[in-house]
This record gives C-alpha cells, sequence and structure tokens, in this order.
C-alpha cells in the first residue's frame, strides 16, 4: 500500500477485518483451515455495518473475494485479481472493491508468475490509499 506504519495502524484511517474472527485450525501441511463460516455469520456484517464511512475495500484472498464479491468473481483467484476493474465501479454504498491475492509469502510464485499485479493493480492500490489517507 506504500503507507508508513503509523497510518496502517492508524484505526481512524484504515481497518483490518478477517473472514473469521475464530482461530479455524490448521490442516495436515500446518497452514490455516478455512475460516469458520460460523464465526464469518456471528461478526463479520455487524462489523462492516458498523463502518458505514468505507470507501475502499481491499478483498484480499479467495475466501474474502468469495464473500465480497458472490457470484461476480471469476473461477479462479488470478482471473478475479486480473479483472479487478471488473469491481473497481463504486457499490450502492459508495464503496470500491479491489481484489487481491493473500500478502503471504506462500504467494512469492503467484507474483513472478504474474507480473501484471506490480505494473497494472499495486499503482492503482497505492494512488488510492494514498488519496483516502490524505
Amino acid at each position: 500500500m506504500a503507507i508508513d506504519r503509523s497510518a496502517f495502524y492508524d484505526e481512524r484511517r484504515l481497518a483490518i477485518v478477517p473472514m473469521g474472527f475464530c482461530f479455524p485450525g490448521l490442516d495436515a501441511k500446518g497452514g490455516d483451515l478455512p475460516p469458520r463460516t460460523e464465526c464469518r455469520d456471528t461478526w463479520h456484517d455487524q462489523v462492516f455495518a458498523a463502518m458505514p464511512q468505507l470507501e475502499l475495500i481491499l478483498v484480499i484472498g479467495q475466501y474474502a473475494q468469495a464473500y465480497h464479491l458472490g457470484k461476480a468473481r471469476k473461477k479462479s483467484l488470478t482471473e478475479t485479481v486480473k479483472n479487478w476493474e471488473t469491481y473497481w465501479h463504486s457499490d450502492e454504498t459508495g464503496c470500491r472493491y479491489l481484489p487481491l491475492p493473500h500478502p503471504s509469502w506462500r504467494n512469492t510464485g503467484w507474483l513472478k508468475k504474474n507480473p501484471w499485479f506490480a505494473e497494472d493493480v499495486l499503482p492503482v492500490l497505492r494512488s488510492e490509499v494514498a488519496r483516502l489517507i490524505s
């Protein structure tokens, strides 16, 4: 996002909202299991309802994309992110959506295979975040 630490942790400007509010446990390989639906269903909509001023939601990872973009998302995370402009328009609340891959070390290979992400998507993300936090 190209912002400093103080902006990233300023709760008046930025919120980090997980898909699940409960630790889902680990899979056989040591990675996190998918978000638990009962936790998401209990908390997620309430948290977003408490923040009607939102102008941008970074939809990070496949579970967030499935939830926030619903049937509008593409068949894969790569296709969804590549077609980011499809979701860039404001919804009825005035909020924009930007689908992104999860910023995990596991996605280093994905980033290398998809250089268009750094060239096309990251500049838009950085510009919009700079506009919103200024």
